[in-house]
């Protein structure tokens, strides 16, 4: 099969939405499917055209950037020639330029799906917000031409403004979560660099340093869970300089963090390989994820926590809190509650013999391979209708 997967960032670009994208990606290759990735090419350095772990990618160059959006006039050109050539679409949203790609998709009669993973709220600013309706609206009219709209847990569907308009179209797939098979002498060797004075205990996040991931509300909570625990270590992993346009945020919380690094209790340990992800979790002994809003709709690094077997705290948002209600391994706060947050990690932290849930299960339902088969069912439910 010849499926055609269009998302405006590929990887290396780093967020849930390009993992996601890039597991999926390697699962059908794998599989023997012919997968080409039509994206941008975001940083001018990355080649137009490549071939790699089975995926062919097609960057369209970048004239200019609207706030966190791209301007591809190349973009329509190779959305024709590449939708003809498939057998399927699938769309990654949110995203400005899926609503002409759905289209090509509608009057080609190639089954078209769309991979909803979050709503968008842009930085404040006109704009952002400027861009952020014209996104909306793109995002409506491929809603509107798409064949089916997966996303990856009935509530946050039920809750979000986007989908609740094409539940007929929905269908719940969950994301593909693998994580590399590491040594355990890579687990001590990341410990030793990473908590050279064996703080105890660890509480991971890992996230990009956004407005929306709560940064400020673990920041706000660490001095409660230091009552009880002095030695606790915070180890953030991910991106947290000169993001697009979360300068401003880095900057206000950056004094606060800075005592914290002082005292030994916040390390940044940087954005990671998923072979260091791999050994960055075992040496957690919680994992938090305090999100904000809506622009969080699963957290796919819960179930890489969990697959280690290291419990979560996660906000009360419609689909975050499904891992921890599912495989019942951490507890849920309240959203942006300081002091919810720090008596759920303190719970975790006190009793993590009650939050042990059963990783080899968790293996099992979230294998890439699992959801590429989930995928490739749907589209060929999709062939059935449109071709008999």
């Amino acid at each position: 099969m010849k499926i055609l997967v269009v998302l405006t960032y590929y990887r290396p670009h780093t967020s849930g939405l390009t993992i996601y994208a890039e597991r999926l990606c390697k699962a059908w290759a794998e599989r023997g499917h012919q997968v080409t990735v039509l994206t941008s090419q975001y940083d001018p350095s990355l080649p137009e055209d490549e071939i790699k772990d089975g995926v062919h990618i097609v960057r369209a160059p970048v004239l200019f950037r609207l706030s966190k959006g791209v301007i591809m006039p190349t973009f329509g050109r190779l959305a024709t020639r590449l939708t003809r050539e498939a057998d399927v679409i699938q769309l990654h949203l949110p995203q400005f330029d899926a609503a002409g790609v759905a289209l090509r998709g509608r009057i080609l009669r190639k089954p078209t799906v769309i991979t909803y993973h979050c709503d968008l709220l842009m930085p404040r600013g006109l704009v952002s917000w400027l861009a952020n309706q014209a996104v909306r609206v793109m995002n409506n009219l491929a809603g509107i031409f798409t064949h089916r709209i997966v996303t990856y847990t009935r509530d946050y569907a039920e809750n979000s403004d986007y989908l609740t308009r094409y539940l007929r179209k929905l269908q719940v797939i969950p994301p593909p979560v693998v994580l590399p098979t590491v040594s355990a002498e890579a687990v001590q060797s990341f410990a030793a660099e990473n908590n050279p004075q064996h703080h105890k205990p660890v509480i991971g996040m890992a996230a990009r340093f956004a407005t929306e991931k709560g940064v400020e509300v673990l920041l706000d909570a660490l001095p409660v869970i230091l009552q009880h625990y002095p030695d606790a270590q915070v180890q953030f992993a991910g991106p947290y300089q000169n993001i697009i346009g979360e300068e401003s945020y880095f900057a206000r919380l950056s004094p606060t963090i800075e005592k914290y690094i002082a005292s030994g209790n916040w390390r940044f340990v940087g954005s990671l390989s998923p072979e260091q992800m791999a050994a960055y979790y075992p040496n957690l002994n919680v994992l938090v994820l305090p999100s904000l809003n809506s622009t969080e709709a699963f957290g796919l690094v819960q179930i890489e926590a969990m697959l280690n077997g290291v419990p979560c705290v996660a906000s009360n948002l419609p689909g975050v809190r499904q891992p921890v209600k599912i495989h019942a391994m951490g507890q849920i706060a309240p959203i942006g509650d300081v002091q919810g947050l720090a008596q759920a990690a303190l719970e975790v932290l006190d009793h993590p013999e009650k939050y042990t849930g059963d990783p080899v299960e968790i293996v099992r339902r979230y294998e890439p391979a699992t959801i590429a088969v989930e995928y490739e069912k749907l589209f060929a439910e999709m062939q059935h209708e449109l071709l008999g």
